[in-house]
């Protein structure tokens, strides 16, 4: 009765309904298998053709003077290669472009998330903890590849004293498997977290009492939600080149 009486008040909104993966193809309530294509397979692909579009339409005449599109890749393409430099240093450069692609699907994918009746495919963790766990398995395989065994002396702390070195390997180790979830945790609840809060200002635009205030609301979190796109695809792919200055050098 309570929720009757809720709805037929005229405010009923679920904000966490945006996030529900759905068939793209037959009935809403059809199951959803292995190979369904969904609402996140069809934005997923769109992430992946946006960035594809860039670079193909951005870099095809290679002009002198840059077109708008051309100077937007360029500007990337710089912003990510002095990222990886300056952090992993020379040694890093050669991975650029597995890091560079990383980025690039993650702003795509938040930025086309902002659309409206859009589907927010970073804001599910299925998605994050594939990229997040890439990156762990990526540089960890590396980092013994590159340092055989001497590689765990990431973990033994050499300019501590003697006595708590093995607790603060204990906390090294510890620390290192919590990274995936971390890196995965971290992009998926801020973007789940901007999208409900989206949701639920624009359910208040119903109330012709707060309409103005909530549409004024919907405005300056659309704007916040902008600039948190592109943070969280900075935060995940600086913390990347982190990870993966440890694998190249390991020695504290």
């Amino acid at each position: 009765m309570a929720e009757d009486a809720y709805s037929e008040g005229g405010l009923s909104f679920h904000p966490m309904d945006q996030f529900i993966v759905k068939p793209l193809f037959g009935d809403a309530g059809d199951p959803v298998g292995m190979l369904t294509i969904t609402n996140a397979t069809l934005w997923l692909a769109l992430a992946v053709l946006c960035v594809a579009g860039l670079f193909v339409i951005g870099t095809r005449g290679r002009a002198i003077v840059p077109s708008r599109t051309q100077s937007v890749a360029e500007l990337a393409y710089g912003f990510v290669y002095k990222m990886v430099e300056d952090v992993t240093g020379k040694d890093g450069v050669k991975y650029f472009p597995y890091i560079f692609t990383v980025f690039l699907f993650i702003l795509f994918a938040n930025f086309l998330a902002l659309i409206p009746m859009s589907f927010s495919t970073t804001s599910h963790i299925a998605t994050t903890a594939v990229l997040g766990f890439g990156v762990f398995f990526a540089v960890t395989i590396l980092g013994f590849v590159k340092n055989g065994p001497s590689f765990l002396s990431l973990f033994w702390v050499s300019s501590a004293p003697l006595a708590i070195r093995p607790v603060l390997a204990i906390i090294e180790v510890i620390s290192y498997f919590v990274r995936p979830v971390s890196h995965s945790i971290r992009l998926a609840g801020n973007l789940t977290a901007g999208h409900a809060v989206l949701k639920v200002f624009a359910g208040f635009g119903q109330v012709t009492a707060v309409a103005p205030f909530a549409v004024l609301g919907v405005v300056a979190i659309y704007g916040l939600e902008v600039l948190v796109a592109v943070i969280q695809a900075y935060v995940f792919t600086i913390l990347t080149c982190v990870y993966l200055k440890d694998a190249l050098h390991p020695h504290h």
